[in-house]
Formats: C-alpha cells, sequence, structure tokens
C-alpha cells in the first residue's frame, strides 16, 4: 500500500510559477512510475506529467510541455512538478498518483492517488 500526500499548491498570478510536491510512504517508492494529473471543475481529469521509476522516461502532456518539469528523489521518496509560466487554465485540483506498471498517461493505469492540491492562477 502506497499512500501519496500532495503540497505545494496554491494562488498565483498568471506568469507565476509553483512547485508541487508529492511524498510517498512505502519501501516500494523506488519501483513506481510516479505522475500528475489535474482536474478543472466541470472537467474530466487529465494527464499533466510521468516519470519513470529511475527518473530516465518522462512524459509531458502537450498544455504543460515547455512550461513544466517533472522530477524524483527516490532517496526522500518524493515526486516534484516544478510550473512556470502558468495561465488561468492551468487553474485545477493537481494529483499525484502512482503506478506499478510502466510510464503511461492513462489515468486507469494508476494504482494509487493523493487527496489533491489546489492550483489557482489569477489572470
Amino acid at each position: 500500500q502506497v499512500q501519496l500526500v500532495e503540497s505545494g499548491g496554491g494562488l498565483v498570478q498568471a506568469g507565476g510559477s509553483l512547485r508541487l510536491s508529492c511524498a510517498a510512504s512505502g519501501r516500494r517508492f523506488t519501483t513506481y512510475t510516479m505522475g500528475w494529473f489535474r482536474q478543472a471543475p466541470g472537467k474530466e481529469r487529465e494527464f499533466v506529467a510521468a516519470i519513470s521509476w529511475s527518473g530516465g522516461r518522462i512524459y509531458y502532456a502537450d498544455s504543460v510541455k515547455g512550461r513544466s518539469t517533472i522530477s524524483r528523489d527516490n532517496a526522500k521518496r518524493t515526486v516534484y512538478l516544478q510550473m512556470n509560466s502558468l495561465k488561468p487554465e492551468d487553474t485545477a485540483v493537481y494529483y499525484c498518483a502512482a503506478s506499478t506498471g510502466g510510464i503511461s498517461t492513462m489515468y486507469h493505469d494508476y494504482n494509487y492517488w493523493g487527496q489533491g492540491t489546489q492550483v489557482t492562477v489569477s489572470s
């Protein structure tokens, strides 16, 4: 069992930056693919970024590519999402997720989810 706790969300002006963190429990963290998803009001949950267990493979959604960086520190059992040049359309609840499988952009491939952290970008 893995527990995931996100932090780092908040209110930021357009053009600003935020760094989300996801702290994981469990000794098997180093074997998990980790991902970030987001869900805006009235919209479906969508993929943002994912990183393989080693950090050697990384995927980004087109909507955040070039503005965001996903990384992980296996020693700290933490995954990060650095978001720059934020836009109002980035406003959403951001969820951290862990998968026992290979890297994926599909939410149903992820086995464990955090509670989410709110990101609000004002114009």
